[in-house]
């Protein structure tokens, strides 16, 4: 089985990714993190240099390549599933489980973290909130289509994990 974390940029999806893969022994993966291996750039450079669809053609290839990949948690990125049926793909090979919260959460992770998010560069105070709301409805369809929708804002990283594993044997 293969579980896909989706949720907004700074909900935990890395963090819970490696976590959760720990509790049920698999591997733990991040798209990001191979996009960058295989390209040899950042997600920063990738965006700055090449522009968001480029890199979402690419998150598409990588998302693809893992296809044989089984027993693995997969953190994606934010807007992973809000193209190119991603979303459609992700749940016809495994679990989804959506990390939801909220935008005033979401805000006070992201405020210190603009210069390494692409989308959220030279936003701050309540443009930055802003910007996580508009963006957050824009792409709140895609997410509900999940599997498994957890509040993320609750509960500790290892209590996370343990609230999913129990909702996946479910």
């Amino acid at each position: 089985m293969k579980v896909f974390l989706i949720g907004f940029m700074g909900s935990g999806k890395s963090t819970v990714a490696r976590k959760l893969a720990s509790r049920l022994g698999y591997e733990s993966l991040d798209l990001d993190a191979l996009i960058e291996q295989g390209e040899g750039q950042t997600i920063d450079e990738l965006f700055g240099q090449q522009g968001e669809d480029y890199f979402r053609k690419l998150e598409y290839t990588y998302l693809r390549k893992l296809e044989d990949k089984q027993q693995a948690v997969i953190a994606t990125g934010g807007g992973t599933p809000c193209y190119h049926r991603n979303m459609d793909y992700m749940n016809a090979t495994g679990i989804t489980v959506y990390l939801k919260m909220t935008p005033a959460r979401l805000h006070s992770r992201l405020k210190n973290a603009g210069g390494s998010r692409p989308l959220l560069k030279g936003q701050a105070g309540k443009d930055l909130l802003q910007s996580i709301v508009e963006k957050l409805d824009e792409r709140e369809d895609f997410y509900r289509e999940a599997t498994l929708v957890v509040d993320g804002f609750n509960l500790d990283v290892s209590s996370l994990a343990e609230e999913i594993i129990r909702r996946l044997k479910q």
